[in-house]
């Protein structure tokens, strides 16, 4: 498989990781009135993308190339991610992709990554595996960052899936900047307005979506 295939793949919303079932934020942000429409959820995928999605890229590449090895990577989730609700979704996430990894590559041997690594361990160890480019593994891990909440806020708004996908298209751009910018340093910053929403929607009764 080229390495533009495998790319696609992994950025299927199709993969079979549990992402269909995460929001990445967006159920929580639109119940607490924060996207309502479009130019809302624009703001919302613009933020996702630039810390959420900086942060887990540049773990998964640093995981690549080898400049964090799996135990170091995951404590540098931790210390990255400091809601609970947070880190458990990464986690439940991580599991789903390595999951696949082991059907797709049994060749390989996926015990020092664990049983249930954060995401972004799993994905970087995925991304080495398939034969792409660190910066390549940046890139898918950004692109489905985004795509992911806005799918779900497609659904749960009842958005015009045209919308969408231009809205998608036009934040292309600023994911391919953020991913170059995810493999060149480890980033270190939270977003204290997603962590919120994300243990207040684990604390909600009968959400939607798992996270």
């Amino acid at each position: 498989m080229s390495n533009l295939s495998t790319l696609l793949v992994l950025a299927d919303s199709r993969l079979p990781t549990g992402g269909h079932v995460h929001s990445g934020g967006v159920e929580e942000a639109i119940t607490s009135g924060l996207v309502v429409d479009v130019i809302t959820l624009r703001a919302f995928l613009r933020r996702r993308i630039r810390t959420s999605g900086l942060v887990t890229a540049s773990i998964a590449a640093a995981v690549h190339e080898g400049a964090l090895g799996f135990t170091a990577a995951d404590l540098e989730t931790d210390a990255r991610t400091p809601a609970p609700a947070a880190r458990s979704a990464s986690r439940a996430q991580g599991r789903g992709l390595v999951r696949l990894a082991r059907r797709v590559w049994p060749e390989r041997d996926w015990a020092a990554v664990g049983t249930k690594p954060h995401l972004a361990v799993a994905a970087g160890a995925v991304g080495a595996a398939s034969g792409l480019l660190p910066e390549q593994t940046a890139v898918s891990v950004v692109y489905t960052t985004m795509t992911g909440s806005a799918t779900a806020a497609q659904r749960l708004l009842a958005l015009d899936p045209g919308d969408v996908a231009a809205l998608t298209f036009e934040l292309s751009s600023l994911c391919d900047q953020t991913a170059a910018d995810a493999a060149k340093e480890l980033a270190d910053l939270s977003d204290p307005l997603l962590d919120v929403l994300a243990q207040r929607h684990a604390e909600r009764d009968r959400p939607l979506f798992v996270s």
